[in-house]
């Protein structure tokens, strides 16, 4: 368990000087305590305070960082065994295998499709992170050659497969500045894939024949002083690996087994033939507790519900998902089209988007910041209110685009609009539908 506010409080030097951002030590520690903010940002702790809020402080799950610089992928970090106890922290990572032996046009196109395939949802930006390149040929020159194509590809989050470790060493020589995952240490070869990792500082993953086989593996290596560690525990049936994801995350939050506290890489695509299912299996990891899941390609069909789903589950539960605040044109609209409003409730523009475009009518939508609730909750707590409205539209550019003054608000907030014309003296307010779904009738017909 991490430490309260006030037991690092005591460790902190109490100066009260406000450098960190917060007005005093005591604000600070309470937001440290919540993970809310990093140490870092005291610059008069000591070093002594330092070294034990950190190892005090570090959470269930460590933290393991893939990559370097800004451009890099974090897995664990993880405090709680349910997402409304507090939030999960870091999305599950989606990877994409490469082998060895595959064609030059194959791995090719499975690097493009996980550049391209991106998407767009409540101003976030969805895509998979990781490549996995596997020894599959046994050929070292081979498995060094794709491991090159892929650096040269742009990739820079890359996962190495081989649990021969003069392969791996070889392809450390290509992605090393990389700082890659090394998989993986086995009990056969513990030993030299740990001094690998420690002389290269790179993270290793840990694969046993089960959890305690596991958790040995991991106790050495973390005697060994390396402790950048993800865990595979062997299994590839659906029931089991189920079982140990749970296990594994019950036995180090619950029981504070810290030989498990690492994050979990698993492997959809070793688990079946077919894509579908390999697509169920993916999302049950992203369920329960995977770190990492390891895809055989990445299709749209398949790779968009999974990231809809990744993204759902590590939103934070306490507050609500909301889109960007702005102008949305839908249907492409002109200067005469209608101009619509609601707020930023991720729900709300979703549902409204969806029924403008269902009545073909080309409008402008615009999303005012609400702080992420819907149009009754925010009227109600004065978030969309006349006079916020009509600062937003006076702002927000939409005269440039119309040659019209027509604003359509909707029918729950219809009280809104007296108001509104007295603020936006200019503007004609008219009541729309109170319900989304008779929004194309209403728009269709406006005339």
């Amino acid at each position: 368990m991490g430490l309260t506010g006030i037991q690092i409080f005591k460790l902190l030097p109490k100066t009260n000087c406000g450098e960190c951002g917060s007005p005093t030590c005591l604000a600070f520690a309470m937001k440290l305590s919540a993970g809310q903010v990093e140490l870092e940002l005291c610059p008069y702790v000591s070093e002594e305070s330092k070294a034990k809020l950190v190892e005090a402080s570090a959470p269930p799950i460590r933290l393991v960082t893939i990559g370097t610089g800004d451009d890099v992928f974090k897995c664990g970090g993880e405090t709680v065994q349910y997402r409304h106890e507090k939030t999960f922290v870091n999305p599950t990572g989606i990877g994409v295998l490469i082998t060895d032996t595959m064609s030059d046009e194959e791995v090719d196109g499975r690097v493009r499709r996980l550049k391209e395939l991106e998407y767009e949802r409540v101003g976030m930006v969805l895509k998979a992170d990781l490549v996995v390149v596997k020894d599959a040929s046994g050929d070292e020159e081979a498995f060094v050659k794709v491991i090159g194509k892929v650096k040269s590809s742009g990739a820079r989050k890359i996962i190495l497969m081989s649990e021969e470790v003069s392969r791996i060493r070889a392809g450390l020589k290509v992605v090393g500045d990389l700082r890659p995952l090394l998989y993986a240490a086995t009990k056969t070869n513990l030993a030299e894939m740990a001094n690998l990792a420690k002389e290269h500082d790179v993270p290793l993953a840990v694969k046993g024949d089960g959890l305690d086989e596991v958790a040995e593996l991991t106790t050495v290596l973390t005697e060994k002083g390396i402790k950048d560690l993800v865990i595979d525990s062997g299994s590839r049936i659906l029931p089991s690996v189920f079982t140990d994801q749970v296990g594994i995350r019950r036995a180090a939050l619950v029981g504070g087994l810290r030989a498990l506290g690492f994050p979990t890489i698993t492997f959809p695509c070793e688990m079946t033939q077919d894509p579908v299912e390999e697509g169920v299996i993916a999302s049950t990891m992203i369920l329960k507790y995977a770190g990492i899941a390891v895809l055989s390609d990445i299709q749209g069909e398949v790779l968009f519900p999974l990231l809809v789903q990744r993204m759902n589950i590590f939103t934070d539960p306490q507050r609500p998902m909301a889109t960007s605040e702005g102008i949305y044109e839908i249907n492409n609209p002109d200067e005469n089209s209608p101009i619509l409003i609601t707020t930023n409730f991720s729900l709300t523009y979703f549902i409204v988007a969806g029924e403008i475009e269902t009545s073909q009518v080309p409008s402008w939508l615009l999303i005012k910041d609400t702080d992420g609730l819907s149009v009754l909750t925010a009227w109600a707590a004065g978030k969309f209110s006349a006079d916020g409205i009509a600062a937003f539209i006076k702002q927000s550019g939409i005269h440039d685009k119309v040659t019209h003054r027509k604003l359509i608000i909707p029918g729950y907030v219809a009280v809104l609009s007296g108001d509104l014309e007295e603020e936006l003296p200019e503007w004609q307010i008219e009541i729309g539908p109170k319900e989304a779904s008779h929004l194309p009738a209403y728009l269709r017909n406006r005339g």
